[in-house]
């Protein structure tokens, strides 16, 4: 099974390596980044290389999928992307993704995950064709929840206390994309 290698306008969005351990631990040890994420900021560098394993592990196990996102120009690793989970049988997959602060603001994200959607649904990734794609958000999470509606993603509700980490309860907003709703540019 081939990890797929997508390209975008500005983008490479490629397999997580290990010797990108160094920008992982860079994106996941900044507390802004992991401000709505589930888990803490990292404080020691291993555990980049163990979350590279872990997302390694989810896609050779054909759970999920985690792709770097690379700027084409440099081949600079600047944030990940990709289905967190998914749901052959469902048709179904949770969308995440997270970029350092310095890239913020310049639509990479957006460029990104319009990318792997439209793999998703075109049915050209391990889980098959996808009918519906979720994403959840913490309130408040401003920027995310403009992202995934641009890419046209419906506010489907708020989950109470849904989500427990850094000891506490999180409310989460259930948002969902249909491939009957996506336009692919």
């Amino acid at each position: 099974m081939t990890f797929p290698t997508l390209e975008t306008e500005r983008l490479l969005l490629t397999e997580l390596r290990d010797d990108d351990e160094a920008e992982i631990f860079t994106l996941f040890s900044n507390p802004s980044v992991v401000e709505y994420y589930d888990l803490a900021a990292f404080t020691e560098p291993g555990q980049a290389g163990n979350l590279i394993n872990l997302f390694k592990s989810r896609y050779a196990e054909r759970a999920g999928i985690r792709w770097a996102i690379r700027l084409k120009a440099t081949g600079r690793l600047i944030g990940t992307c990709g289905f967190n989970s998914w749901n052959s049988k469902m048709q179904n997959a949770v969308v995440g993704y997270d970029l350092l602060p310095a890239f913020w603001g310049k639509g990479y994200s957006s460029e990104a995950v319009r990318a792997i959607i439209d793999i998703a649904f075109a049915g050209n990734l391990a889980c098959g064709k996808l009918h519906r794609i979720q994403a959840d958000t913490i309130p408040g999470n401003n920027a995310s929840e403009a992202l995934l509606r641009r890419l046209g993603f419906k506010e489907e509700g708020l989950r109470r206390e849904c989500g427990y980490w850094k000891n506490k309860f999180h409310d989460l907003k259930c948002f969902g994309l249909l491939k009957s709703e996506f336009i692919s540019v």
